[in-house]
């Protein structure tokens, strides 16, 4: 079996992790307040993939700190929109409604760089927002504060994108992903101790979650997904990758925390669209 083959093993592992710990979030969160949460998982992840990629940090200088520190500013701000939101959601919308940031990403870039996206983003924006609506609208067209934060954890995700195609150009990816987790660690820290109370008499099991978190979705799901990434096609691995919303519903509705509905199926299934063809533009369906 070639690399490829592995690769592709690597980013569907990763989806399934990634879709699973929507699930486990939504089960500590209850236990560990959610910035608490978000510095356990961040920091204990760093600690485990510095000792992993020490060789990397002989690289380190000023400006990988620089750029460490503002991308993970970014990814904190999205979690933690994330991990409140989902206090307030099911795990299945929360996936569903976070993924959207692959979506938004070539509007934010069209700001900055001035490039037009093409048609095929601005059909998967306008699918993806019927979607929206189907998922987070209720009955007399409001949203719920869970709902809301998530729609706007999507947003700062495409933030952090952004912010990790600008400040990380030229520099050893996998340095600043570890660096990322390490600001981000001490951003949630901060975060929790001016305006969390922490917690009391947790049980094992929300240990269990939170060491979970930080090691097979934060620390395994990273070095997967850099590894598979490299070693496959950009349309094939954002297919891929593109589940991971899919097997958030999925475990979901597992372990009972969803209800479908056909309408929010049919929400599902809209965004579901418009992440593949805002991701591949439908390249596979394109003669050679």
């Amino acid at each position: 079996m070639n690399k490829t083959f592995w690769a592709k093993i690597m980013l569907f592992a990763a989806t399934v992790i990634w879709g699973y710990s929507f699930v486990v979030v939504k089960d500590t969160v209850i236990v560990f307040p959610p910035n608490y949460l978000l510095a356990g998982r961040f920091l204990a992840a760093f600690a485990v993939l510095s000792a992993v990629f020490a060789r990397h940090y002989k690289k380190i200088d000023k400006s990988y700190i620089q750029s460490g520190l503002i991308i993970g500013f970014a990814l904190f701000a999205a979690y933690c929109a994330q991990t409140f939101g989902i206090t307030d959601t099911t795990p299945g919308k929360n996936a569903f409604l976070t993924s959207t940031y692959c979506v938004m990403v070539p509007f934010f870039a069209w700001a900055i760089t001035k490039k037009r996206p093409d048609i095929y983003s601005f059909v998967a924006a306008f699918i993806c927002i019927t979607g929206i609506g189907l998922v987070a609208l209720s009955g007399d067209f409001t949203v719920s504060f869970g709902d809301g934060l998530t729609i706007l954890c999507g947003f700062l995700f495409a933030v952090h994108l952004l912010c990790v195609k600008y400040f990380g150009d030229g520099k050893d990816a996998i340095l600043i992903a570890v660096l990322q987790f390490g600001f981000a660690g001490l951003f949630s820290l901060a975060a929790a101790a001016l305006f969390e109370t922490p917690p009391s008499g947790v049980p094992q099991s929300a240990w269990q979650g939170l060491l979970f978190l930080a090691l097979f979705p934060t620390a395994m799901g990273l070095t997967f997904q850099v590894i598979g990434q490299k070693h496959t096609k950009p349309e094939t691995a954002s297919l891929i990758l593109s589940l991971e919303a899919d097997f958030g519903v999925a475990f979901s509705l597992f372990v009972g925390q969803d209800a479908m509905t056909i309408r929010l199926g049919a929400g599902f299934f809209l965004i579901f669209a418009a992440l593949i063809i805002s991701e591949t533009k439908l390249s596979f369906l394109h003669k050679k």
